[in-house]
């Protein structure tokens, strides 16, 4: 029984699904559009060619026309607008916008071709076999079938009532074909109207470059929010304690909350104007000029060694090496709390070598597989062609970077 109805659903089943009929109007729309170019071929080009040219030098002028259309830009748009809609989901979005290519053109004639011819046999079909089929219910009766004002002859009576039977088994027949060749024309769709291979790869580099830039933007809310709030947290921690016995001190902490959280506020509307892709300057251009600002807001007690023109290192290098010491502040502040820490910078005339040191606290431990902070710093000094070592030394915590000022001079 289920065989039975398998073999209903497979012949009769196209009949009742709304995609044949979309299938169906996208080919007529094809033989439409076809319309005014047989009326060239039957008009215009007999007056053009001489009159030895035989219909196949004729079907071939009028095949180059067509191809000439579909380079029209509006006709591919139209086109694949068009069958996005009728022929379903395997028709790629690059269907309905504009060529940048001579292949992505080519390909695209080929398609304007192919629907055209399709959609003109099914449009013809459709136009002549349903009025036949219904002129040939009156076989039986009249023993004739009149098309065109020409009557076929046929026996009457039951003898002829296989003219209808063969005219609805043709209206099935047409219904199949308007499947057939929708299917085939949505599994030619991404061959003939997706993006050629230079396009996937321009998307490929496009959505590298939104990753790699989504990444800077996580790298640059962990390093300074994360720092601002790890300040905040343990200046407003430290000023609830002593409120009431030490007020001088508990201003100064007011004080460094209140500059930590303007900066943290600069710096996530920088990064909320890239989300919205903003490009007028509300960039913070954090250097190591500024790191007397970090150091004073770091919430621990820093001891800073400079050695060189920090004013000479370049500008990418710079922005990053501040990132960089804010985070290993805020990875201090987080895994050992406020303990003193050692900083370090020489600026050479290669490279740039940066240094913190502190006590290993109780949480210190913690951290030893490396965290997002760790892996953080790792990234920024591998962008710059750097190296990078952190670990436990004899009791103390150790972050050494080195960073080449020029190409070539990593070292």
């Amino acid at each position: 029984m289920s065989a039975v109805a398998g073999l209903l659903s497979l012949v009769f089943g196209p009949v009742i699904r709304p995609s044949t009929y979309r299938r169906w109007v996208y080919l007529i729309l094809g033989g439409a559009v076809l319309v005014p170019f047989v009326l060239l071929a039957a008009m215009v080009l007999p007056s053009l060619l001489p009159e030895a040219v035989g219909p196949a030098v004729a079907a071939v002028a009028l095949l180059v026309v067509m191809v000439a259309v579909s380079f029209v830009p509006a006709v591919r748009v139209i086109e694949g607008a068009a069958a996005r809609e009728l022929l379903g989901d395997r028709v790629p979005e690059q269907a309905a916008r504009p060529a940048r290519s001579w292949e992505a053109r080519r390909r695209s004639a080929v398609w304007f071709v192919l629907h055209l011819i399709a959609g003109g046999v099914v449009s013809v079909l459709t136009l002549t076999l349903p009025p036949t089929v219904v002129l040939s219910f009156a076989v039986p009766f009249t023993g004739a079938l009149h098309l065109l004002g020409l009557p076929i002859e046929f026996a009457r009576g039951w003898a002829g009532m296989w003219v209808p039977a063969a005219g609805l088994v043709a209206l099935l027949l047409l219904v199949h074909l308007v499947v057939a060749c929708g299917v085939l024309l949505g599994r030619l769709a991404p061959a003939l109207l997706g993006p050629t291979a230079a396009e996937r790869l321009a998307e490929l580099e496009r959505r590298t470059e939104q990753l790699a830039e989504r990444n800077r933007l996580a790298r640059e809310l962990h390093d300074s929010v994360g720092h601002a709030l790890s300040v905040v947290t343990l200046q407003a921690s430290a000023a609830g304690r002593v409120l009431d016995a030490d007020p001088e001190f508990a201003r100064t902490a007011l004080g460094a909350i209140e500059e930590s959280a303007r900066a943290a506020l600069t710096d996530l509307d920088h990064v909320l104007g890239l989300l919205r892709e903003e490009r007028h300057d509300r960039t913070p251009q954090w250097t190591l000029a500024d790191l007397p600002r970090l150091l004073d807001t770091a919430g621990v007690p820093v001891e800073s060694t400079v050695e060189g023109k920090l004013d000479a290192v370049p500008p990418a290098v710079s922005r990053e090496a501040y990132r960089i010491v804010q985070e290993g502040l805020t990875n201090v502040l987080r895994h050992a709390g406020k303990v003193p820490v050692a900083l370090r910078l020489v600026a050479g005339d290669d490279r740039l070598e940066l240094e913190l040191e502190n006590p290993l606290g109780e949480r210190t431990g913690a951290r030893a597989g490396g965290g997002h902070g760790l892996r953080g710093m790792r990234e920024r000094v591998t962008v710059l062609g750097g190296q990078m070592t952190a670990g436990a030394h004899e009791g103390r915590w150790r972050v050494s970077v080195r960073i080449p000022l020029r190409t070539g001079a990593g070292g």
